[in-house]
């Protein structure tokens, strides 16, 4: 994908199969097609890990939640040690604005969480909010694993 993020570049995997591209999730250990919104997320996760030092293990990707009776998937959530969901990461494609109705999308998946901080990004820009104030920047591991 030629999209410019602003994450650092990484040595993705990528393969082509079938007129289709796919990217390794190095977490969940798998091939994924690779949509504009997964480049994001891959990268954000890269820029997580190797730039920020959040340890792996407390990284869950695009797991399952119940709101009002209704499945949904989150796309990035950051767990301390003691597994509490600590931030709530929205993920959308570069060419998605960041608006009322992204933030609304990520609050409501908190409303089940109760993370600290939600965060929304493009891979272009990102919004960060602690008890909805904005806030900047995304805190180290060892910032969050204290609280």
């Amino acid at each position: 994908m030629n999209i410019t993020l602003k994450y650092p570049l990484f040595k993705a995997k990528i393969k082509k199969q079938k007129n289709q591209t796919y990217i390794f999730d190095e977490i969940r250990k798998k091939w994924l097609v690779l949509s504009p919104e997964e480049w994001v997320r891959q990268h954000l996760i890269n820029y997580l890990i190797n730039h920020k030092n959040y340890p792996v293990n407390f990284i869950s990707i695009e797991k399952e939640l119940i709101l009002n009776n209704i499945k949904k998937r989150y796309d990035v959530v950051i767990y301390n040690k003691q597994l509490i969901p600590k931030i709530l990461i929205e993920c959308k494609a570069p060419y998605i604005e960041l608006n009322t109705g992204v933030i609304e999308q990520a609050l409501r998946y908190n409303l089940v969480l109760k993370a600290n901080y939600v965060m929304i990004t493009n891979g272009v820009s990102d919004l960060i909010f602690n008890n909805l104030n904005q806030t900047l920047p995304l805190p180290e591991y060892s910032e969050i694993n204290t609280e």
